[in-house]
């Protein structure tokens, strides 16, 4: 079902190289409610806070290197938060996570579990068949989801034949899921390097077997 190619840029290798990519393509069934993926979400929140606090998670190895890639890359992580750290945040600062459909809310729950930024997307709206992982340019267009237009100059961004798709703040409105999503692609992005990549990358296929009944799954590490 995969004939897409996700390349990284010579630009972002020389900002950031010890970066590693985790992408998983699968057949799935979308469903705007999971009551028992949320059992797990609440389950997962209550462990995750007494483990950590708002202060111990900017230590975090993914959470950390995600930050200075941004510094590297030319952009300020505290004003534009990777979704990753500002959904960690947002559960320890004792705020519930949204619910939006059953996909995203998976997705969070691994980005939370792994603290690495992820991108999920509907296949069938990525234009072309190459994605490549560059760096935002000045005066460059991105409707981040919810977001309107963002700013992305400086910061991390997949682009298909047509423009920006995913960044670690926002993906854009363009390539979103949705509840027709039949065909989705997510990009777990380790700015930390390989270490624990395929483990989380596994806990994220395990969920959208288990809660979006995804078939034909398929990896792709880059």
């Amino acid at each position: 079902m995969n004939n897409l190619t996700i390349e990284v840029s010579d630009e972002l290798r020389q900002a950031w190289p010890q970066f590693r990519g985790a992408a998983v393509f699968a057949k799935v069934r979308n469903s705007a409610y999971s009551e028992e993926l949320w059992k797990r979400i609440e389950e997962f929140t209550e462990l995750y806070r007494n483990t950590y606090t708002v202060d111990s998670i900017k230590q975090m190895p993914a959470i950390q290197a995600t930050r200075q890639a941004y510094k590297k890359c030319g952009k300020d992580p505290s004003r534009y938060r990777p979704s990753s750290e500002a959904l960690c945040r947002r559960i320890l600062r004792g705020i519930p996570l949204y619910q939006i459909d059953t996909l995203v809310d998976l997705i969070n729950l691994a980005s939370i579990y792994s603290g690495h930024s992820i991108g999920g997307f509907d296949l069938d709206k990525i234009q072309g068949n190459r994605l490549v992982l560059g760096i935002g340019k000045a005066g460059e267009p991105y409707e981040g989801i919810g977001r309107g237009e963002l700013n992305i100059e400086g910061m991390p961004v997949y682009r298909d034949a047509a423009g920006g798709i995913g960044t670690p703040t926002s993906d854009n409105e363009r390539t979103k899921i949705s509840l027709d999503t039949v065909r989705l692609l997510a990009i777990m992005n380790a700015y930390s390097g390989p270490e624990g990549l395929e483990d989380s990358a596994g806990y994220m296929v395990g969920l959208l077997e288990e809660f979006a009944d995804a078939e034909d799954v398929s990896l792709l590490y880059f």
